[in-house]
């Protein structure tokens, strides 16, 4: 069986990298960054971290800090509009997944005539070419977005919220430093990881995973599972950190090369219309659609229970199967993930959404990568369940 494998050409991973992204950016002839981040990041100062090394270089980074939660054509076309007013040759994606995923969007969309609009990129076309290279230094343990070849951005004027996949939105190197996620709040911090879990094992149970990814995954979800409710209580477990900071990159070279599934599907939906963090409306999906799925991959579902550490090597596949159920919902109860109800969203308008939602979850192409491939009207089944 032939498999295309897809990674950035380098990566520098390890406390204290971070210092080395003027060199690395020189070993790939670079030498004049745009570096998009978020507001918080420059209100902050953290963002002088990424630009202390650049200039210490000898480089004089530009800055577009405009990026937003779960990023917009609108924001990609300002950045756009930036870097062409400048003289760059490389962009430096800086922040959690909102700032990476809005780098990557540039890239591709400066590629493109002028006036092209962002949803031409969105699957199924492949966005293989980008204007500029992409190097990425995330800052959270979570989306993976800087080892992977997609990126999802919101269409506005839709409520939709669009996958995006290619080598154009493949980094060309990335810089992985578990030192940027001490200051994360506890909540990023258990929805990003739980993101990252969910990376893992919907590319685990996915009908395009294979060797490589499997490789990843099972990796991932070895050090995801023990560290994630450790690294939610205290933030001076370094260890803990650094485990779930290489997890999450890890699962992102996962399901880069197999894909996401049914969860990712169903989750970008309730970003665009609720503006639910990522991370977060994954966790409150994963629960009902792994148990929707998980007697049509269970031999799959159980060694991901057995990775994870939720089963032991000697359980049965139906036993374990049963205890990663049992795990993913102790999860959202200790990490105190709440239903959509919880979160405010009234019945009302969820329920009014449902049919749009779950055409939007089937057109970005996810759940049929799904161990059970749902109709609309399973889709909207579950996502009564989540909301319940």
């Amino acid at each position: 069986m032939i498999q295309s494998i897809v990674a950035p050409r380098q990566m520098i991973i390890g406390g204290g990298s971070l210092s080395r992204l003027g060199d690395l950016l020189k070993q790939f002839g670079l030498s004049r960054p745009l570096v998009v981040t978020d507001p918080w990041m420059v209100s902050s100062g953290t963002v002088e971290k990424c630009l202390e090394p650049l200039r210490a270089a000898g480089m004089s980074p530009g800055v577009f800090h405009e990026t937003v939660p779960d990023p917009t054509d609108t924001v990609v076309a300002q950045g756009v509009a930036v870097l062409q007013a400048g003289d760059f040759d490389v962009l430096v994606g800086f922040g959690g997944g909102s700032p990476m995923d809005t780098a990557k969007a540039m890239a591709i969309l400066a590629a493109a005539p002028s006036g092209t609009p962002m949803s031409t990129f969105k699957v199924p076309y492949a966005a293989d070419q980008g204007a500029l290279p992409v190097i990425c230094v995330p800052t959270t343990a979570g989306t993976g977005s800087e080892a992977t070849r997609f990126t999802v951005i919101t269409d506005v004027a839709r409520d939709e919220k669009m996958l995006i996949a290619g080598l154009g939105a493949l980094p060309l190197a990335a810089l992985v430093d578990h030192e940027l996620t001490k200051t994360v709040p506890a909540r990023t911090k258990a929805d990003t990881g739980i993101d990252s879990l969910t990376h893992a094992l919907e590319a685990y149970v996915s009908k395009r995973a294979n060797s490589v990814s499997d490789m990843y995954a099972e990796r991932a979800m070895r050090l995801i599972g023990p560290h994630l409710r450790r690294v939610y209580k205290d933030p001076e477990d370094a260890a803990a950190r650094e485990a779930m900071m290489l997890g999450a990159t890890l699962a992102g070279l996962a399901f880069s090369n197999a894909s996401v599934a049914l969860v990712h599907g169903m989750s970008r939906p309730i970003g665009a219309h609720f503006h639910v963090p990522h991370g977060l409306s994954n966790a409150m999906l994963l629960p009902a659609v792994t148990r929707f799925g998980l007697n049509h991959a269970l031999p799959r579902y159980a060694e991901a229970a057995r990775c994870i550490g939720c089963a032991a090597p000697g359980d049965a596949d139906q036993v374990a199967g049963a205890k990663l159920l049992e795990e993913l919902t102790a999860l959202n109860t200790e990490l105190e993930v709440p239903t959509p109800a919880a979160y405010g969203i009234g019945a009302d308008k969820w329920n009014g959404l449902l049919p749009v939602m779950a055409e939007q979850a089937l057109a970005s192409g996810s759940p049929g990568n799904n161990p059970r491939i749902p109709d609309a009207e399973e889709i909207m089944v579950l996502y009564g369940e989540a909301y319940r």
